[in-house]
């Protein structure tokens, strides 16, 4: 079982359409990068549990029954009286979202080391990322946890960086090269790295992550498809799918997610398993999330793919 750590949330969106000019209608959707990965995971058949901060309120309430309806374990979240994030979006051109968190005390960010349970020796996995890299408590929770398990199972971290959380390019840095040196397997896109480091070269920074425990980084381009950068294979690319892009909400997190599940498939449970992973298998995992991605990206809002319709495509090429 894969153990996805961090934030689960409202993503509210501006509703499209007519009316009264003194009245704005808004549309919730459940998401954080966190949150989706794990729906991502059990729709595409993959044991997955959340970590994080739930509210005990009706936003709250509501999030752990789409999880509970998702398949996704609730065992590691644990419950707070303080209030659910909302983050709100607005779509920029092509699709792509931009957020304003109103998150400032609320459940999501209040886990402490006390908080955590022992975990299972079902969970073989562990994934990181988005705000809950920055901001504390929990950020100094969940590098205790990956430091203290990297040596015991897989971590995998995807940074997902939200300046409108956490202003501080400087302690978005510092985090994000904390959790990387415990990192097995790290997810990161374009953006996110001329946002950390403006000028640098995103290949020489994907690279350059290939040590300390570091065997595979995966570097997302958007429309221009995918990268991944293997200490032992090299480089290797995959042009993205065509599709009618609707929005870019939780393509991201849906390319995770098939990462991990393509993972889990080939019964890859540790770092040396990774390392052990042939050139044929790498780019047969690139293709299957890019894959994954694409038809999230041909959706409204965080709707991650089902299994079956990652697969259909393929079926209908080989009859």
């Amino acid at each position: 079982m894969y153990l996805i750590c961090g934030e689960a949330l409202f993503d509210v969106f501006t509703a499209t359409g007519d009316g009264p000019s003194n009245r704005l209608t808004l549309e919730a959707v459940a998401g954080g990068s966190p949150f989706n990965v794990a729906v991502g995971l059990s729709r595409l058949g993959v044991p997955a549990a959340l970590l994080g901060g739930i509210s005990s309120d009706s936003f709250g309430e509501r999030l752990r029954q789409i999880l509970s309806d998702e398949g996704v374990v609730d065992t590691y979240l644990v419950p707070f009286e303080a209030p659910t994030t909302l983050a709100m979006v607005a779509l920029g051109a092509g699709g792509s979202p931009r957020y304003s968190f109103r998150g400032e005390g609320c459940a999501d960010r209040l886990i402490e080391e006390a908080h955590l349970k022992p975990l299972g020796d079902d969970i073989c996995a562990i994934h990181v990322g988005s705000y809950s890299l920055v901001v504390p408590p929990i950020a100094d929770t969940l590098q205790m946890l990956v430091a203290r398990e990297s040596q015991r199972r897989l971590i995998s971290m995807d940074p997902n960086v939200r300046l409108n959380v956490e202003p501080s390019l400087p302690r978005w840095r510092e985090r994000v090269e904390a959790f990387a040196r415990h990192a097995h397997l790290i997810k990161v896109s374009d953006e996110d790295l001329a946002l950390l480091y403006p000028g640098e070269a995103p290949e020489r920074l994907a690279q350059g992550w290939l040590k300390d425990r570091c065997e595979l980084v995966l570097l997302t381009r958007g429309h221009e498809g995918a990268q991944l950068f293997s200490r032992r294979h090299g480089q290797l690319y995959a042009a993205a799918k065509p599709t009618v892009v609707r929005d870019t909400v939780g393509a991201g997190d849906t390319f995770q997610a098939a990462l991990l599940s393509y993972l889990h498939e080939q019964r890859v449970q540790t770092a040396a398993g990774l390392a052990e992973l042939d050139r044929e298998q790498l780019d047969a995992m690139l293709g299957f999330a890019v894959q994954a991605a694409a038809i999230t990206c041909s959706r409204t809002g965080p709707d991650l793919p089902y299994r079956y319709e990652i697969d259909w495509p393929n079926l209908v090429q080989g009859l």
